[in-house]
């Protein structure tokens, strides 16, 4: 129900293809470097999925796999979700290209304001949201910090 919301939103490049999950804290423990080390042979898009403690559950779709990297990285076809509970869409404004960016302490999505619109710590478990001049977004969760539940990041196959 939520991938066929999700899948209108998509680009073309991504249809009929299957989805393979590439990373599930339920699986691989609560580890970015666990993350990073699964996606170091993908080389697709990527959909990242957050169940955070309140049961919200939000995330993006990233052009790239994530990375560590210095830079920012990603294309105009990454987009942020959220279904809280009704299923809302962010796409790339066009404001600035603050897409992902990766390091060993942190993911983060969308930036360029006062915090990013999605940043997860290195452990997966803490995170935060808040409205970025890249998506134009709400925050994605009810609270602008959030404790993680269940993250999992699938791609294309």
């Amino acid at each position: 129900h939520h991938l066929e919301k999700l899948a209108a939103h998509m680009p073309a490049r991504t249809h009929g293809y299957q989805w393979q999950l590439v990373y599930s804290t339920a699986i691989h423990g609560s580890s970015l470097k666990t993350l990073y080390r699964n996606m170091a042979e993908v080389d697709s898009p990527v959909l990242l999925v957050v169940k955070d403690m309140h049961k919200k559950v939000f995330g993006a779709f990233s052009s790239d796999p994530f990375r560590v990297s210095k830079y920012c990285y990603g294309t105009g076809e990454t987009f942020l979700f959220s279904f809280n509970p009704d299923f809302q869409v962010y796409k790339w404004s066009g404001v600035n290209s603050y897409f992902v960016s990766g390091n060993w302490d942190s993911l983060q999505l969308g930036g360029g304001g006062s915090g990013f619109a999605l940043w997860l710590d290195a452990d997966l478990y803490r995170g935060s949201s808040f409205s970025s001049p890249t998506f134009h977004n709400a925050p994605l969760s009810t609270n602008e910090d959030f404790i993680v539940q269940d993250l999992e990041v699938w791609t294309v196959q």
